[in-house]
Parts: C-alpha cells; sequence; structure tokens
C-alpha cells in the first residue's frame, strides 16, 4: 500500500489570473543599490573544460558567471544578446533581460538554446551587481533562509543491470552519506521500450529491498513511457513507496503528463526541460505534477526560476531545482537558500572543480551554502591565469 510522505501537502487550488499576477511580480530587490551600474562589457574565457562569462562595469565593476559546456556552440548566439544589454544601467535587469527578448523577434529563439544564454547573462549580472552592494547574491533575491541542503545521490545510468545499478547507488551512499537515491527507468524517450528486457520493473524491487522501507527513493522516467505505460509503471513505483516518479512522459507532452499525476497517489516530479512560465502555470492550475523541478539554466535563471517557485507556492507545491551538471550546478545550492517551498531533497552530481579544489563538500548527506559577497564564492580564482578567450563584446 503507497504511504505519501509526510513532506508532500495537499494541492491549493490557484487561478489563472493569480498565476499571471506572481508572473508579472519583479524578483531582483534594486533598492539596495543606490548608484547606477553601466554595462560597459563581456568577455567569454575557456579554462580547461569550464567556461565563465565575465561582465564589467564603466567604474570598474566585475561579475562573474560560470557556464555549462553548453557554450562551446552558444557562444555565437550569446554575443547576438549581450550587445543589447551594453551601456544599460545594470539594476534594471529584469528590463534589460525583457528588451533581449523582443530585440529582433529574439522570441523566435525558443527553449535550451536561448534560455541557456539568458541564464548566463543574468548570473553575470547579479554577481556584479551584489559585489556592488556588498552583498552575498541571496539579499538581491529575497533573503538567505537556510544555510545547508540535503542531498541525494543521482545515477544517468541506464544500460546495467537491477544489480549493477544498485552497486553503483549504494558506493555512492557509502561516499556522502545520503539518505536517499534517484536512478533512471525506461530508455529515455524511447516510446515504452526499456533500456534492457526487465530492468526498470527489477531495479524497482531489488533497490527497495536493498535499501530499506525507510530510505528515499526517487525515480525519473525521462520520458520514457506513453500515458498508459506511464500509469502501469507509476503503480509498481507505488507498490515500492517512491518518493516521486519524475517525468514518466515527453517533456512536451502536457496532457499526458497530467494523466498519469491524475492516475496515481505517487508525486509527479516535473519541469526540468520547461522553458516557459505560462506552461509552468498551466502545470500549476491543473494540478498536473506535485513537484516542480526548473532547472537554474534551462529555464533561464533565478528570475524565471523564483517566479516558477512562486507560482507553485501559491499552490502548495515543493520545488526541487533539476541540475544539468558541472560548474553551474552551483546555482541551484543559491536558488535553494532563497526558496521558501525548495523540497527536502536535491540532487547531487558533484560541483566539479569547486570541489575539487575544497570550495564546497558533502558531509553527511548535506552541503553547506556559501554566503559570502556576491555568488559567494569569488571565480575569479578560474578566470585569471591559462584561459583562452573565446569572446569579446564592448561598445
Amino acid at each position: 500500500m503507497f504511504m505519501l510522505h509526510k513532506d508532500f501537502k495537499p494541492w491549493i487550488p490557484v487561478k489563472k489570473d493569480e498565476l499571471q499576477k506572481i508572473m508579472d511580480r519583479p524578483v531582483v530587490r534594486t533598492s539596495l543599490l543606490k548608484e547606477e551600474v553601466i554595462i560597459e562589457s563581456y568577455t567569454m574565457v575557456k579554462r580547461e573544460k569550464d567556461w565563465f562569462l565575465i561582465v564589467r562595469g564603466t567604474k570598474g565593476e566585475e561579475g562573474i558567471a560560470p557556464c555549462s559546456s553548453r557554450a562551446e556552440y552558444l557562444y555565437l548566439l550569446l554575443e547576438r544578446f549581450l550587445r543589447v544589454t551594453l551601456g544599460r544601467d545594470a539594476r534594471d535587469l529584469e528590463a534589460i533581460l525583457n528588451q533581449i527578448y523582443v530585440t529582433d523577434i529574439n522570441y523566435k529563439i525558443q527553449g535550451l538554446a536561448y534560455w541557456c544564454c539568458i541564464s548566463w547573462i543574468e548570473a553575470a549580472i547579479l554577481d556584479m551587481l551584489s559585489r556592488s552592494a556588498g552583498v552575498c547574491v541571496t539579499e538581491l533575491l529575497g533573503r538567505r533562509l537556510r544555510g545547508e541542503l540535503e542531498m541525494y545521490v543521482a545515477s544517468g545510468n541506464r544500460h546495467t543491470t537491477p544489480e549493477e545499478e544498485v552497486e553503483i547507488l549504494q558506493a555512492g551512499v557509502d561516499r556522502t552519506g545520503v539518505k536517499a537515491v534517484k536512478f533512471k527507468l525506461g530508455g529515455r524517450m524511447s516510446r515504452n521500450a526499456d533500456s534492457l528486457e526487465g530492468r526498470t520493473e527489477g531495479l524497482l524491487h531489488l533497490a527497495r529491498r536493498h535499501f530499506g522501507e525507510d530510505f528515499i527513493i526517487h525515480v525519473d522516467g525521462n520520458g520514457s513511457f506513453d500515458a498508459r505505460k506511464g500509469i502501469e509503471i507509476g503503480r509498481i513505483a507505488e507498490s515500492e513507496n517512491v518518493y516521486f516518479y519524475e517525468e514518466p512522459c515527453p517533456f512536451d507532452d502536457l496532457w499526458s503528463t497530467k494523466e498519469v499525476a491524475d492516475a496515481l497517489e505517487v508525486p509527479l516530479a516535473f519541469g526540468e526541460q520547461e522553458t516557459s512560465l505560462r506552461r509552468f502555470a498551466w502545470i500549476v492550475e491543473n494540478n498536473a505534477a506535485q513537484v516542480l523541478q526548473p532547472d537554474l539554466q534551462y529555464t533561464g535563471g533565478f528570475i524565471q526560476c523564483i517566479k516558477v517557485a512562486r507560482m507553485a507556492a501559491a499552490a502548495g507545491i515543493p520545488v526541487t531545482p533539476h541540475v544539468s551538471g558541472g560548474f553551474s550546478s552551483y546555482n541551484a545550492l543559491i536558488f535553494g537558500a532563497v526558496i521558501p517551498n525548495i523540497g527536502h531533497y536535491h540532487e547531487y552530481k558533484g560541483y566539479g572543480s569547486l570541489e575539487k579544489e575544497g570550495y564546497l563538500k558533502i558531509k553527511d548527506g548535506k552541503v553547506e551554502i556559501p554566503k559570502g559577497i556576491g555568488f559567494g564564492i569569488d571565480f575569479s580564482h578560474w578566470t585569471k591565469e591559462g584561459c583562452q578567450e573565446i569572446l569579446k563584446v564592448s561598445n
């Protein structure tokens, strides 16, 4: 018999007009900055596998944003967007980002390619603004509500046997001290095909037997199933009391997503590849998911993701951001510090150079959120030496 975890509360109906008001409400607390911060130039650099965007102001102000490896094929698109911001007062960040959207009909460029670029621009400017104000970026985004987040170990494997996968997950638990895991189901956007015959059902049963009744298990379909199969697998997941069931249906099939959510008791998680605030609003309004998972890159940055979290909060829905990996996974920690309705467990994929060089570490399944000026860590350590300049934009 399925037992809903106590972390989840009943859904609260929210009307479309209220959700629109939430989307329209500003996020960044610009009142903390009394003097203008004029954007003068940008530089994108690469150091080994890490990419960074550096913004500079006319008075020597500077901000740095780690980017993902997708910058390797998106930097030319990024350059197009950066030019819109030159000469603008960075305090008008939300208006600047809206201007990028409408300039030269940039809104016709949709999806990950557009919103990853926007997230890097936003993060660099936020770092510059918060350093100019002498505060942690959490103060610009609201206020710091917590100092650490509890993690789960996530596996991206699909072609392991159930026995191999449980062994890999256990090693992650032993290494990090977490009390929760997540593993993949199905074949990834595979139209009901499993990656190995019988793997999904076998892994669900074996993982519960191995980790015990009280251990937290999340599962992720990555769009592998249609509604019928998604419900079938969901009922097996319920029989093993999983914590949540992530993206059983293709991410752009909102109707099937809702059909699965309506048929099951286990909370359905959704949103890692969603880029539209209006589609997130539809999910909230229709109770089509019980956990929202915006990605701090794919969804377009902090402003977009905080608006998603606000809509979710109005409906009593927790938010557990998706982590796309690499250096920029750090942003999910900052997000988690300021969101009232943040979920209990968060995806741990490591923090690349930040972890290797001792700036972040996981202990007893938890990660402390840095609280220094800017993003809490001085990223210039990685951008001063041994870097290749990829892009330079200025007036």
